[in-house]
């Protein structure tokens, strides 16, 4: 593991993160198994916390049994929804849960999966680790998540140019492989968050990668290896096949088993429409079988005149 990137996304994963951050995490973290604690997403840029914040839990192993179980072993993460007060402020949170061991094999792109180093090429904190070596282990996979995804920019981005063109035909590779609806120009909102950090950190993956490289200025370019490139293009026609299958199983999956998915989507109902619903046991036991009511009711609602 190339040193020097492993020490910027060291910075990056300790840097301070707000008192309601640490707090939901701490909650999070008291749960049997957990390693370590991350939070990554908007809020992580814009301090919303109005908003569902964003949190990767990583844990020893596999808890769930039977048919849970062995959707989770191929279909990770599990996805829940929680609810933590912090003083006077209620912190909602989207939580994504998955073994450490396949957080690794997924940031080192050993599956077809592109979604979890994609996703932690872009900042992330490590709010809460069970002792300094989970931190390492975890220190280390980010980095590399953000050496894979390089490798990709490299031979899926243009012949030379600025690191953002790279990054940028990334992000838009990865979108249309993983079956998401973007605006256009969503990646280029992304970098220009903290448009010097992703200057930064891709010639350090480069350079982790194997993938030498040339400046000009702003400019960069790569040299890559030609039985890399052979590889690596290989590597993402397969994962462009597999990427829309796969994350429409992975939507098909979090339908049956997306702990707190009512009272997810009741709140989400309500901040964007201003309709009430209460969370009655029955919704939130049944949350396909009630979909159609609660729409139902959402739509009476918005058809209702204030004056009336």
């Amino acid at each position: 593991m190339n040193a020097p990137l492993v020490e910027v996304i060291a910075e990056e994963l300790n840097a301070p993160v707000p008192a309601e951050v640490s707090a939901a995490a701490a909650a999070l973290a008291h749960k049997p198994g957990v390693l370590a604690v991350l939070f990554y997403g908007s809020v992580l840029r814009t301090g919303d916390f109005d908003g569902v914040l964003d949190f990767y839990v990583l844990t020893d192993g596999i808890r769930s049994r039977g048919l849970r179980a062995l959707a989770t072993r191929w279909l990770w993460p599990d996805v829940s929804y929680v609810e933590t007060p912090v003083g006077t402020r209620m912190i909602r949170a989207k939580v994504a849960t998955m073994p450490i061991d396949t957080f690794r094999t997924a940031v080192e792109g050993r599956s077809l999966d592109t979604t979890i180093w994609a996703r932690f090429t872009q900042p992330a904190a490590l709010v809460w680790a069970a002792d300094a070596a989970v931190a390492r282990r975890v220190i280390e996979a980010v980095a590399a998540a953000v050496t894979t995804a390089a490798r990709f920019a490299a031979v899926l981005g243009p012949e030379s140019g600025e690191a953002a063109d790279y990054w940028s035909a990334l992000f838009r590779q990865t979108y249309t492989a993983e079956f998401r609806v973007e605006r256009p120009g969503r990646e280029r909102q992304i970098l220009a968050y903290h448009p010097e950090r992703y200057d930064r950190l891709l010639p350090l993956a480069w350079d982790a990668a194997g993938i030498g490289h040339a400046r000009d200025g702003d400019v960069l370019v790569p040299s890559v290896p030609a039985t890399m490139r052979r590889a690596v293009t290989r590597a993402w026609r397969a994962r462009r096949r597999a990427g829309k299958p796969l994350n429409v199983a992975r939507l098909v999956k979090a339908a049956f088993t997306f702990e707190g998915a009512t009272r997810y989507a009741l709140w989400k109902l309500e901040r964007h429409t201003g309709v009430h619903l209460p969370l009655t046991p029955w919704r939130e036991r049944h949350p396909i079988l009630a979909a159609p009511g609660v729409l139902w009711r959402v739509w009476r609602g918005t058809r209702i005149s204030p004056a009336r």
